[in-house]
C-alpha cells in the first residue's frame, strides 16, 4: 500500500489560511491598515468600491518597503514585527504573525506602489492567486499603495456567501471605527468613488468620539481615569441616562488593540446597578494600558479575543473605577429633601412652659353595630356619598383570587418556547364574545392600569392593553408598508435627526419604507436630517429615539426578503408606539380596542409571540374560592 501523507501546495496551505484571516471586505481593510499603522503612518486612507468586493485601495505615508521587503512580505511567516518566539511575550505592534499579505494574496489580485524616504523610486509588485505577475520600478510616494481587486476570484464558493452591499458596508464602518477609536493620534479617511465617507483628522480620544458619533453621544459621556501599578484605565462611560435596551457603543481597547471582553463588560454593566433596568446597555469607551508581558494576544488571528494574567484584580479595578465617575460628575441621584406640603414640626424650646396634656374626645352615643338600613344609634344617617363597603370575609377572598390571577396565572412576557399557546391557559375567545364587546352594557372594567377585564360566557377575560394595541398597530403599519399609503401629519416644528455615518447608510435603505408609513425627512447635508412629518398615531413619541431604535434593530430584523424587512419596521414601529401600561381607558375606549383586537389577523398573540389575553374560567375562580 503507498503512503497517503503528502505535503499541500503553497497555493494550497495558503487558501486555507485565509479562511481563518481573510473572512470578507472588512478583513482585508483591518489587516492593511494595522500594517500602516505599524509602518509609522500619520494619515491612512481606505477606498473601497462595490463594498469591496471589486477593489480596496489602502494608502499611506509610512516609512515604505525596499523591493526585497516588498517581495519577501507576501510569503507566509515573513514579519518584520519579532524575531523570536520571546518577542511574543511583549509585542508592542498590531501584527507579528506574517500571515496578512500572504492570505490575502492568496486569494484576490493585489498591486502594491511602495517606497522609502532614501529610495529616489519605488517599487510596483503585482501577484495574484499567491503568484507573483511582475515587479518594477516606479515612480510613487513615500508610503505604500496597496490594490486589492477581485476579492475571492479564485474561490467561486467563498465568494457567493459574501452579503449584500448593505451588510458588507456595514462590516467595514464597524471595524473602520474600531482602528480609527484605538488610535485616534493617526488621521484616517475612508472613501467610495462616489463620497468621502469618513475624514478624521489626528486629535485626542474624545474628539475622535465626537467625530465618529456626534455631540449627542459626546454630551452623554463622563470621564474615566485610573492608576495603578497593575493597569491604567482612561476613557469614558455613559451616563445612566444614556442606557439603551440595545445598540450602545461600547468599546474596549489593551495597548491600542480593541478587544472583546465579556467578563469585563460584566464589571461595567454591574457599577450601574440600580441605576439603569436590567438588560439594558450604557455606551462606554475604555483604554487600558498594561505590560505587554501580562496579557496574550496571540490566541486567535483575528486577535480580538486576549487573555489578561490578573482578571480578578483588573474586574475590581474597572468597577470601581466606573462608580467613582459615576459618583464624581453627578450621575448617581441625591436624595431630594422637599419640603414642599412636610408636617410643621415643632421645634424645641427649652425656656418653654409646661403645655396641657391632650384631650380625649367620647361620643357616648357611637354604636358600631348600627342597623343594616345604614342608621347609627343615635338616629343619623351614614352619609349617602359612602358606598356600602363589602365585608371582611369578601375582601380577603378577592385579594386571593386577584393575586392567583395576577401573580400566577396571567400571561408573561415569555414566548411559548413550541410557538403555539397553551391550550388551557391560552383558550381560543368564543366567536360570539366578540359581539358582546358592542354592546353598550356589557360591563368591563381596567384592572392595574393594564388589564381590560370583563364577564364572558366563557369566563373572566383579562387583556392586555398595551399588547393589544401593538397587534393592532402592526397590522396598520404592515398594511401601509405594503401597500405605501401611509397617513402623514406634519409637524409644526421638525426634530432633526444627527447620524453617524454607519447609521446614515442604514437610515438611507430604510428611508423608503419609513416613508411608506407616513414619515417625512428633509435632508439638511451630509449625515444631518429633518424631520417635517410623523405617521397618525405616534404623537408623543420622542422620534428620533424611535429612529435610533430603528437603525439598531435593522441588523437583526433587516435581513431576509421584503416582507421580512417590512415585517420588521412594522413591528419595532407598534411596540413603541403602542399604549404604555398605565394609561387609563373609557368604557368606549375599552369596547374599541377589543373590536379591533378580534379584528385583526392574530388577536391572541403579539407579533413578537406574546399572548395578549387570557380567559380565566369559571372552574378555576370556584377552585381559588373553595
Amino acid at each position: 500500500m503507498s503512503d497517503i501523507i503528502r505535503l499541500l501546495p503553497d497555493a494550497v496551505a495558503n487558501q486555507i489560511a485565509a479562511g481563518e484571516v481573510i473572512q470578507r471586505p472588512s478583513s482585508v481593510i483591518k489587516e492593511l491598515v494595522e500594517n500602516a499603522i505599524d509602518a509609522g503612518a500619520s494619515l491612512i486612507q481606505v477606498i473601497v468600491a462595490d463594498a469591496g468586493k471589486s477593489s480596496i485601495q489602502v494608502v499611506d505615508n509610512g516609512k515604505g518597503m525596499s523591493p526585497t521587503d516588498a517581495r519577501l512580505a507576501f510569503e507566509r511567516h515573513a514579519t518584520s514585527k519579532i524575531s523570536s518566539a520571546q518577542d511574543l511575550y511583549h509585542l508592542q505592534t498590531m501584527g507579528f504573525r506574517g500571515e496578512a499579505l500572504a492570505s490575502i494574496a492568496a486569494v484576490a489580485q493585489v498591486e502594491l506602489n511602495t517606497r522609502r524616504p532614501e529610495d529616489e523610486v519605488g517599487t510596483c509588485l503585482r501577484i495574484e492567486g499567491s503568484k507573483v505577475c511582475s515587479q518594477e520600478l516606479t515612480g510613487c510616494p513615500i508610503g505604500a499603495n496597496f490594490i486589492v481587486r477581485n476579492l475571492f476570484f479564485n474561490i467561486p464558493a467563498r465568494r457567493k456567501f459574501l452579503k449584500s452591499n448593505q451588510t458588507e458596508m456595514s462590516h467595514i464602518y464597524a471595524e473602520f471605527e474600531r482602528m480609527a477609536l484605538a488610535h485616534p493620534t493617526v488621521g484616517m479617511k475612508l472613501a467610495t468613488p462616489e463620497s468621502v465617507l469618513f475624514n478624521l483628522p489626528a486629535g485626542n480620544f474624545r474628539a475622535r468620539i465626537k467625530a465618529l458619533y456626534g455631540k449627542h453621544q459626546d454630551a452623554a459621556l463622563l470621564p474615566l481615569q485610573v492608576e495603578t501599578s497593575l493597569v491604567k484605565i482612561s476613557g469614558f462611560v455613559g451616563s445612566p441616562s444614556s442606557a439603551k435596551k440595545k445598540g450602545a457603543r461600547q468599546f474596549l481597547f489593551v495597548n491600542n488593540r480593541y478587544m472583546r471582553h465579556p467578563y469585563f463588560n460584566k464589571a461595567i454593566i454591574g457599577a450601574y446597578d440600580r441605576l439603569i433596568a436590567e438588560g439594558d446597555q450604557v455606551p462606554y469607551f475604555l483604554s487600558f494600558d498594561i505590560d505587554p508581558t501580562r496579557i496574550d494576544v496571540n490566541v486567535h488571528p483575528a486577535k480580538t479575543e486576549i487573555k489578561f494574567q490578573d482578571d480578578p484584580a483588573i474586574w475590581q479595578i474597572l468597577q470601581a473605577a466606573v462608580r467613582e465617575s459615576l459618583g464624581k460628575w453627578g450621575a448617581v441621584p441625591s436624595l431630594d429633601f422637599d419640603t414642599a406640603g412636610r408636617p410643621d414640626l415643632p421645634v424645641f424650646d427649652a425656656n418653654a412652659g409646661p403645655t396641657a396634656p391632650p384631650q380625649i374626645h367620647i361620643d357616648p352615643n357611637f354604636n358600631p353595630f348600627g342597623s343594616s338600613t345604614g342608621k347609627v344609634a343615635s338616629g343619623s344617617s351614614t352619609p349617602s356619598y359612602l358606598p356600602n363597603r363589602p365585608s371582611r370575609g369578601q375582601v380577603d377572598a378577592f385579594s386571593r383570587m386577584e393575586q392567583e390571577i395576577l401573580g400566577q396565572r396571567l400571561p408573561t412576557d415569555q414566548t411559548p418556547t413550541d410557538g403555539n399557546a397553551h391550550p388551557t391557559l391560552y383558550d381560543t375567545l368564543p366567536s360570539d364574545e366578540q359581539n358582546r364587546w358592542t354592546q353598550t352594557d356589557a360591563p368591563r372594567f381596567q384592572l392595574l392600569g393594564r388589564y381590560v377585564v370583563t364577564a364572558s360566557s366563557a369566563g373572566l377575560l383579562i387583556i392586555d392593553q398595551h399588547r393589544a394595541h401593538t397587534r393592532i398597530l402592526f397590522d396598520e403599519y404592515y398594511a401601509q408598508l405594503t401597500s405605501r399609503h401611509g397617513i402623514s401629519q406634519g409637524l409644526l416644528f421638525p426634530q432633526s435627526l444627527n447620524l453617524s455615518v454607519s447609521a446614515a447608510a442604514v437610515f438611507e435603505s430604510l428611508m423608503p419604507r419609513l416613508t411608506a408609513v407616513g414619515f417625512d425627512f428633509s435632508s439638511l447635508g451630509g449625515t444631518d436630517y429633518s424631520i417635517c412629518g410623523i405617521p397618525a398615531g405616534t404623537e408623543g413619541l420622542d422620534i428620533a429615539l424611535l429612529i435610533d431604535n430603528l437603525i439598531d434593530e435593522a441588523g437583526d430584523g433587516g435581513r431576509g426578503g421584503e416582507e421580512s424587512i417590512n415585517r420588521h419596521i412594522a413591528a419595532t414601529l407598534s411596540r413603541h408606539a403602542a399604549m404604555p401600561c398605565g394609561q387609563a381607558l373609557s368604557d368606549d375606549e375599552m369596547r374599541e380596542l377589543a373590536q379591533k383586537l378580534f379584528a385583526s389577523s392574530n388577536p391572541r398573540f403579539t407579533p413578537s409571540g406574546q399572548p395578549i389575553y387570557h380567559i380565566w374560567s369559571g372552574t378555576d375562580l370556584e377552585k381559588l374560592l373553595s
